[in-house]
């Protein structure tokens, strides 16, 4: 990327994993609302399922999640009997028995279960809702806390997918953010994994973490390719600690400088393509026989809060502190406090506290901040067409990118909007070009690299 104009798009811009996004979320929407949504949804239609795990053993400085760390797990059981607890109420105000494609664990550290209660949660599941044999089963591994009594019960589940979190190799940068975790302690539970049958293997890198180099993240790309996961994700670190006070212990003068985040972020991308890995996306890498790189191909990705997926399910369920759903009608965030969201299922109340209600604007906006998230281009006239609203709605949105297009981040034909491979770090910067919101409030975002 050109000096010259590195600081001028090194903008606070959201992730976009949403639209509108979760800042604009307000408390219109209530546990009544979402009630009235699912009792609304076509009966036909396929959704998928998220849960929250928000425990872990150990508080990672770099992490921007929420979770809560525990070291003993009767804490960890009574918030798993509520979310099971929800995952029952959310089911009886659906209008069936309806059908879950994907089933995705996320946390905090669905690891931190023991091997029976994870088993247990999966059958409670199958108990409320229709979950077939070949559905996507995903889970967030941390390899410190897995073992291979956990991986087995992962495999009699259903499990299809394991998504292992490194962030980097090098112990210098592991002792900075508290999450000491040797290569060979990966490469065990990787192991295991494959030998239990669970062969789609993801796993998280992570770069612009303190005293990490170009040359020290390279070390840690190689390994991780080294290893063959399917696919690989290449984070930016987001260095939010007025949202989350544990960033504090992370010593600010031992991250790098804008400039070398830009170069670690695209020397990384180069090696994994050297690897044979394909870009998907912003920040995704798979392998070119995997189904996220044939989505890909297909301009078929999609993304939701979990990030770049091949979910194309319209309905998202989330379950658990802090989870959001993502339906026809709008967003539904759950309480993120836990001792409240448990206090609210217990007393048969759906726990959301916040959301949004989606306009047909809001769709046709949606739309073309996804295409361009996932395909890297969008053809304004497509959308247009698609939403049935005059091809010049976006003629204003145009002009505004000639800035962009003068700098080499994007291309036009027409209304046909290409991210070039020197602007594909910036898409979200692009993305913000289409965004009616940002700017309204107070919220902060992270770097867009």
């Amino acid at each position: 990327m050109r000096s010259e104009f590195i600081e001028r798009y090194d903008l606070r811009v959201p992730r976009y994993t949403s639209y509108p996004t979760a800042p604009h979320f307000g408390p219109s929407v209530d546990g009544a609302v979402y009630a009235r949504w699912l009792g609304g949804l076509d009966p036909a239609l396929p959704l998928s399922l998220y849960l929250h795990i928000a425990y872990c053993a150990e508080m990672c400085w770099f992490c921007g999640c929420h979770t809560r760390a525990t070291k003993k797990y009767a804490p960890v059981a009574d918030y798993l009997d509520a979310l099971l607890a929800e995952a029952r109420l959310v089911s009886r105000h659906l209008p069936a028995r309806m059908k879950i494609d994907h089933v995705h664990f996320g946390g905090g550290s669905p690891t931190l279960l023991t091997p029976g209660d994870f088993g247990r949660t999966l059958a409670v599941l199958r108990e409320y809702y229709n979950i077939p044999l070949d559905a996507e089963i995903a889970v967030e591994l941390d390899p410190r806390t897995a073992d291979e009594p956990y991986v087995a019960a992962m495999a009699r589940a259903g499990v299809t997918r394991a998504s292992i979190g490194v962030q980097d190799f090098d112990e210098r940068v592991q002792r900075a953010i508290n999450r000491i975790q040797p290569h060979e302690v990966t490469a065990r539970v990787i192991g295991w994994l494959r030998a239990a049958g669970i062969s789609a293997i993801n796993m998280d890198l992570c770069y612009g973490l303190p005293h990490q180099t170009v040359a020290s993240l390279l070390d840690t790309v190689d390994k991780a390719a080294a290893l063959r996961p399917s696919r690989i994700a290449l984070f930016g670190y987001a260095h939010v600690p007025w949202m989350k006070r544990h960033q504090r212990l992370i010593p600010e003068a031992a991250l790098p400088g804008l400039a070398e985040r830009w170069e670690q972020y695209e020397a990384a991308a180069a090696r994994l393509a050297a690897h044979g890995y394909v870009a998907v996306g912003l920040d995704h890498f798979a392998l070119p026989d995997d189904e996220m790189a044939k989505a890909h191909e297909a301009h078929a990705l999609h993304r939701n809060f979990q990030g770049y997926t091949t979910d194309a399910a319209p309905v998202l369920i989330g379950l658990g502190a802090s989870a959001i759903g993502a339906l026809p009608q709008g967003y539904a965030a759950n309480e993120l406090a836990i001792d409240r969201y448990k206090e609210a299922v217990r007393e048969g109340r759906l726990p959301v506290t916040r959301g949004i209600a989606v306009t047909r604007e809001d769709r046709l906006r949606r739309a073309v901040i996804e295409r361009l998230m996932c395909d890297m281009g969008v053809d304004l006239d497509e959308i247009a067409l698609m939403h049935d609203v005059e091809a010049d709605r976006f003629d204003g949105e145009l002009d505004r990118l000639a800035p962009l297009e003068a700098d080499g981040i994007v291309t036009r034909d027409g209304r046909r909007v290409t991210l070039t491979e020197e602007g594909r770090p910036l898409v979200r910067a692009v993305c913000a070009v289409f965004d009616k919101y940002l700017g309204q409030g107070a919220a902060r975002h992270s770097k867009a690299v």
